[in-house]
Parts: C-alpha cells; sequence; structure tokens
C-alpha cells in the first residue's frame, strides 16, 4: 500500500496528513481518553482517575504505524500491550482505575490551563505533565517561547491543580537535539524532516555551516532551559509534586526508538523507554 505524507500548515504546529492508512488511524486510536466516571483515589487499591496533560508525545502520536494521534500507546496513560504506560502499571495494584489524555498534538505551554482544567472536572488523582516541545519546535529561534513565558505559563497551567487532591509528575522534555544527531546522516530521516517537521531544529539538517551549527546549539540551549523551569515550577508547588529529575531528557534515542513516519516521535518502544525511565512508584508523595 503506497502512502505519502505532506506538511498541512496548521495556526500553532505542524500536521502530517496521510493518504491510504485511514483504517489504520481507527484502529490506532485507543480508549485511554474515555471511560467510566473517575472515582476517589488513583492510588492503592481503590478505583480512582489518572490524567495526561501535554502534547504530541502523550498522545502517542505516529506509534501506531500511521501518522496520527495513538493514545494507546502513550507513555502515560496507554492502555494497549506494547506500551508499559503508568496507567498499566498502576492498574497492577489498582485494576479499577481509570485514565484520560487531554494531551493534544499542537499544545503549548499556554495550553496547559485549559488541559489542567479537564483533569479537575475528571477528579484526577494523579496527574502527568509533559510539555513544551512545540515551544520550542517553531518556525525560528526567534518565534521559541521565551523561557520566562514558559515559566508562567506553566505555573499556570499547574495553579489550576494547586486546589485538589491531585499528585502531579512533571516530566522533563526529551532530548529533541538527539533526534538530530542521531538522524541527520540518514537519507530517510532528512527526507522525513524536509515535510516541516521542527524546522527551528531541523532546518538544513545536513548544513554544518556556523550559522546551522549555532541555531542547533540554540535549540538545545532553551530546551535546557525550559527543562530547568519545569523542574522548579514543580518545586514551587509544593509536595505534591515530583519532578522526572531529567529521566526523560536522559533517555538515549535512537532510530529504532522513532516512528518511522516521521523520525521525530516515539514509536511504540519509544513510549515504552519514556514510561520506563519516567516511572516513581505509587503517586503518594
Amino acid at each position: 500500500m503506497t502512502t505519502w505524507l505532506r506538511r498541512v500548515p496548521h495556526g500553532r504546529g505542524w500536521t502530517l496528513a496521510l493518504a491510504g492508512l485511514v483504517g489504520l488511524a481507527i484502529a490506532c486510536d485507543g480508549a485511554a481518553g474515555a471511560g467510566p466516571d473517575p472515582g476517589t483515589s488513583a492510588t492503592g487499591g481503590g478505583t480512582g482517575v489518572m490524567a495526561a496533560l501535554g502534547d504530541s508525545i502523550t498522545d502517542g502520536f505516529a506509534s501506531c504505524l500511521a501518522p496520527v494521534p495513538c493514545p494507546r500507546n502513550s507513555w502515560s496513560t496507554g492502555d494497549g500491550t506494547r506500551v508499559d504506560s503508568h496507567y498499566r502499571r498502576l492498574r497492577k495494584t489498582n485494576p479499577g482505575l481509570r485514565a484520560r489524555n487531554h494531551s493534544a498534538g499542537n499544545a503549548r505551554a499556554d495550553a496547559l490551563a485549559g488541559q489542567a482544567r479537564l483533569a479537575v472536572q475528571d477528579g484526577a488523582r494523579y496527574v502527568t505533565v509533559l510539555i513544551g516541545a512545540n515551544d520550542a519546535c517553531r518556525k525560528s529561534v526567534d518565534d521559541m517561547t521565551p523561557a520566562a513565558t514558559f515559566r508562567r505559563q506553566v505555573d499556570d497551567g499547574l495553579a489550576v491543580l494547586k486546589n485538589t487532591q491531585a499528585r502531579v509528575l512533571v516530566v522533563s522534555i526529551p532530548d529533541i537535539h538527539r533526534v538530530w544527531e542521531v538522524g541527520h546522516t540518514s537519507q530517510v530521516a532528512v527526507k522525513a524532516w524536509s515535510f516541516g517537521i521542527c524546522p527551528a531544529l531541523l532546518a538544513n539538517p545536513t548544513s554544518q555551516a556556523q550559522a546551522d551549527q549555532a541555531r542547533r546549539q540554540a535549540f538545545a540551549a532553551r530546551v535546557d532551559e525550559y527543562n530547568a523551569q519545569l523542574a522548579a515550577a514543580c518545586k514551587a508547588y509544593g509536595p505534591r509534586c515530583r519532578s522526572d529529575g531529567g529521566a526523560a531528557h536522559r533517555v538515549a534515542f535512537s532510530l529504532d526508538l522513532l516512528a518511522a513516519q516521521d523520525f521525530f516521535h516515539p514509536n511504540g518502544s519509544g513510549q515504552n523507554a519514556l514510561a520506563k525511565a519516567t516511572f516513581a512508584g505509587e503517586p503518594t508523595w
């Protein structure tokens, strides 16, 4: 079956269009965003609900053979068998746990408060947050969200959860610069990136011109700033927030952990690596 990809302009991010795999898209759409009404606890042996906030990494984009969201493979709330997600791990001691995935493909930090309000409506007692890749992956370095603005927007999102009983896990942004490092010598990856994926980093991926090297270094530095602000925002939130301590950022992605459709998003194995690196056990903190 022949497939093709093209970039479709879309206000706040990039989207890939698919022809010939519509049926697969339906198969990829898991049940992580649906389920019965939430209960009262996400820990121990009782029923309850957990919620995931974030962007296309958390909605499992391109992890089910097609370049579309595949929440069943989410590192956080996935209920499929390919990924030992936080949800699946917690269900071993809490089989009644339900999951909601409020992540959105083009979401940046300014969308976090709206997603958090949905988690509050769910009555979520455990909330994972992974945000920032789209704040970095803009058309140019100049278009990237300033670190101070990013921090304010993350604080605004976490503040929505403040008066609830939710335990919050703030996850670091994966090392997106490493995607360039492992892929810029691959003709297949370079071709995939040419459709407009993360241009602030991946434009002219084979160039070693000083300006292109400086752009990539600035990109990596901004992601490091975002991660520092995420950890600081979690600390300011208080004892019910835990940072992953940079665990997601330390995952050493290789091409075999990236989706073959775009060589950018984690595939099922990559999602599994994120789940393993970031799981902090029962959210009792």
